[in-house]
């Protein structure tokens, strides 16, 4: 099993704690309100939102997914960190074991923030994956920043 990390980091007028509550907190909810052709709903399947949380994402109908499985590694709203692997799903595209996203907010000096995040492919044995995948998995995870960016300015 090899693996690919990429980081990515996104600037933003919100405040830390409120983007991290949108991000993380309130995304169950948040994301299928306000872009429900990228997520349908998501379903707790065990756990009670905590580490160990196993979640069940439905895409909605703009995705190319249908569904995956995604487990909490970690949380610390103190930090503003956050944690969490794809362990099951066609999200996994058939050549990856698992992806885990590393997400920390923050604060910056002009009262918004910086969203950091690392995103690691493991990938099953053998398997390389192309920058453009790569590429397309920023854009995504771009997109849905800047839509709850936009609500959050809105709202």
């Amino acid at each position: 099993m090899g693996a690919i990390t990429y980081d990515m980091e996104i600037p933003s007028s919100i405040p830390a704690a409120k983007m991290f509550k949108a991000v993380v907190l309130d995304a169950d909810t948040l994301i299928p309100m306000i872009m429900p052709q990228a997520i349908k709903n998501v379903e707790i399947l065990e756990g009670d939102g905590g580490v160990g949380t196993v979640k069940l994402i439905h895409f909605g109908e703009g995705s190319q997914y249908k569904s995956a499985k995604h487990r909490v590694d970690s949380l610390d709203t103190e930090n503003l960190t956050h944690s969490y692997s794809i362990i099951e799903g066609d999200a996994l595209m058939g050549f990856l074991d698992s992806i885990t996203y590393y997400v920390k907010i923050v604060p910056t000096e002009d009262g918004g923030c910086i969203c950091k995040n690392r995103s690691i492919y493991h990938t099953k044995e053998g398997v390389e994956i192309s920058e453009e995948k790569i590429k397309e998995g920023k854009e995504k995870a771009m997109v849905m920043f800047k839509a709850i960016e936009a609500y959050l300015q809105a709202n």
